[in-house]
């Protein structure tokens, strides 16, 4: 059953150096305040999943916390690129950066099997691809049934999933509505799995659309209350886009990114 900790406690206890970490939310409740902590604590060595890394990965790869990327997208979304990132690839600055590139339903479904306690699934995406042909993740086989060509994707079941969202009750239930993304497949694929949330309340009222993952599938849950920012949460907070506007002056250059995460990040 899900503890309720402190974000700190929460990250210091359940990601470790070398991990594989998933921090995903997909434009939506996206876990920036954790991953501020993961930089904070100065975890190094991760391996970081997320079907569109944006500006949190930007900011967990310029502080050196990550050794390899698996991803589906990558950018500054409506603005452009992650210089972070690119320099990492470019000039191996902080550290060098190993990339694992994806599709979005190739690493969808890599979750998937990982959820489904299952050592790949199948689907037709990478056929035909140059993508299907080099990926480590992806082999071609024959379907039993019909003989027809399949890509089997290897199951990704991350050491520990952190996700956002709206709530949860004093049993440690979260309650998520709007866009989820992968929610629910990162948490039964993760063998760790951190949720922050806007609140604790007492009780869950349903919402259009909405639902709850259980106590028993969550490891902890942390109250942070605008953990997303600035991401959107909805019926919380809207999206700042002048935020994610900004950010190619701060992080364009190596020392104005370092002057920005000592006083941002670090000092918070």
């Amino acid at each position: 059953m899900a503890e309720h900790l402190g974000l700190s406690e929460a990250i210091s206890r359940y990601v470790q150096d070398g991990d594989t970490v998933a921090l995903e939310g997909f434009t939506h409740l996206i876990p920036f305040a954790a991953g501020h902590e993961i930089i904070r604590q100065q975890k190094r060595d991760l391996t970081v999943s997320r079907m569109t890394p944006d500006l949190i990965y930007d900011q967990l790869i310029g502080a050196g916390c990550v050794r390899k990327l698996l991803f589906s997208w990558g950018g500054n979304p409506g603005v452009g690129s992650l210089y972070r990132f690119r320099d990492a690839v470019e000039n191996g600055w902080p550290v060098p950066l190993e990339l694992e590139e994806h599709s979005h339903a190739g690493l969808t479904n890599r979750y998937v099997a990982g959820a489904s306690g299952m050592p790949f699934t199948v689907m037709k995406g990478y056929l035909g691809t140059s993508l299907g042909e080099i990926a480590p993740h992806v082999r071609f086989l024959d379907c039993p049934f019909t003989g027809k060509p399949v890509a089997a994707v290897r199951a990704l079941n991350p050491d520990t999933g952190i996700l956002h969202a709206q709530r949860a009750d004093r049993a440690g239930n979260v309650q998520v509505w709007g866009i989820s993304g992968v929610f629910r497949e990162v948490v039964m694929a993760s063998r760790q799995v951190i949720v922050t949330v806007e609140e604790v309340v007492d009780v869950l009222d349903r919402r259009p659309g909405d639902f709850v993952m259980p106590s028993m599938a969550v490891t902890a849950v942390c109250e942070v209350p605008e953990g997303a920012r600035p991401s959107y949460v909805q019926d919380y907070y809207e999206r700042d886009n002048d935020w994610y506007r900004r950010w190619p002056e701060v992080s364009r250059d190596r020392d104005a990114f370092l002057a920005w995460l000592d006083e941002s990040v670090m000092g918070a």
